[in-house]
């Protein structure tokens, strides 16, 4: 703190130089007749508009450079097949430090003292990392996100109450779009401390089914007829391909049913479109071997009381 202090001490003249300089200014003003006050205005005004216009020329510049910079290096990484996680990480990176410097050469040119600038910033690093905090733990939570890889670009995640496809994961935040085209922004630092659920890392999954039958149903039947319905569709996994195969037994004797599990291997591509198709078949083809779907029953017992 103290050399903070002492950075802004530089950066403000004391009071002697400030009535000196204040001194000169009248003296000079009053000295000055209005034709060479005038252009003495004139010539600095056009030397403020100068630095203004080469300025904003160099931002221009400076920002067509660095979108340059990011395409070719996204180029590279494309040529290399770098992940694209890290590609987006990366240009991120990229970005916010070719800005900042960006910004201190335009600062530079403006007239400002940027060694003092850097010197006061860099003293005052404590209290901007203490108010900073939260952004610093999302920062390196992003680096363990890329590090670690619990879900990569393309993924579908499901974390801190949200679930989506990941689209970015940038220096702070990971972007995730919903099923309904929602954009979610989740804080690295709050991910990556999180139990992340990620659908799309493995190849395979299973699918689970279960089906209520009416008591008097015949079991054997019904587990026939749903083992040969998943037996039949070509997106079923079968061994050596799959950890298991197709599966259909008697899970529970519920209040008004019986149920049936069944469950089955799919690529991860098609557990959806396989899901909905059986829970159609199993609708429309279960009734056709005599099977029937129970409705929820109570028996009700009134006595007449004599009068």
């Amino acid at each position: 703190m103290t050399g903070l202090f002492l950075e802004a001490e530089r950066l403000i003249l004391p009071d002697s130089v400030q009535k000196a300089q204040w001194k000169q200014m009248v003296e000079r003003f009053t000295s000055l007749d209005a034709e060479t006050f005038l252009r003495d205005f004139t010539g600095q005004l056009i030397w403020v508009v100068l630095k203004i216009g080469v300025a904003i020329a160099i931002y221009a510049v400076g920002r067509w450079v660095i979108r340059r910079i990011v395409h070719l290096m996204d180029a590279s990484f494309d040529r290399r097949q770098v992940d694209r996680s890290l590609q987006s990480f990366l240009r991120s990176l990229l970005k916010g430090a070719a800005y900042t410097l960006l910004l201190l050469i335009i600062v530079q040119l403006l007239g400002f003292n940027t060694t003092s600038l850097v010197a006061l910033l860099a003293a005052s690093g404590f209290g901007i990392g203490m108010a900073l905090s939260g952004t610093l733990q999302n920062f390196a939570g992003g680096v363990m996100v890329m590090f670690m890889h619990p879900y990569r670009i393309g993924d579908y995640i499901e974390a801190q109450g949200q679930a989506g496809t990941v689209k970015e994961i940038r220096l702070f935040s990971t972007v995730v779009t919903t099923t309904d085209n929602k954009r979610i922004y989740i804080p690295n630092s709050s991910i990556s401390n999180a139990i992340v659920n990620n659908y799309s890392s493995e190849t395979m999954r299973r699918v689970d089914w279960k089906i209520s039958f009416a008591y008097g149903d015949d079991v054997a039947t019904a587990k026939r007829t749903m083992l040969a319905m998943l037996e039949s569709d070509e997106r079923v996994l079968c061994r050596p391909d799959a950890p298991a195969d197709p599966f259909v037994a008697l899970s529970e004797l519920a209040d008004s049913s019986i149920n049936m599990v069944a469950r089955a291997w799919v690529l991860n591509g098609d557990y959806w479109d396989l899901f909905f198709d059986m829970n159609e078949r199993f609708y429309n083809e279960l009734p056709e071997q005599g099977l029937h779907f129970p409705f929820p029953q109570l028996d009700v017992h009134l006595n007449k009381s004599e009068q």
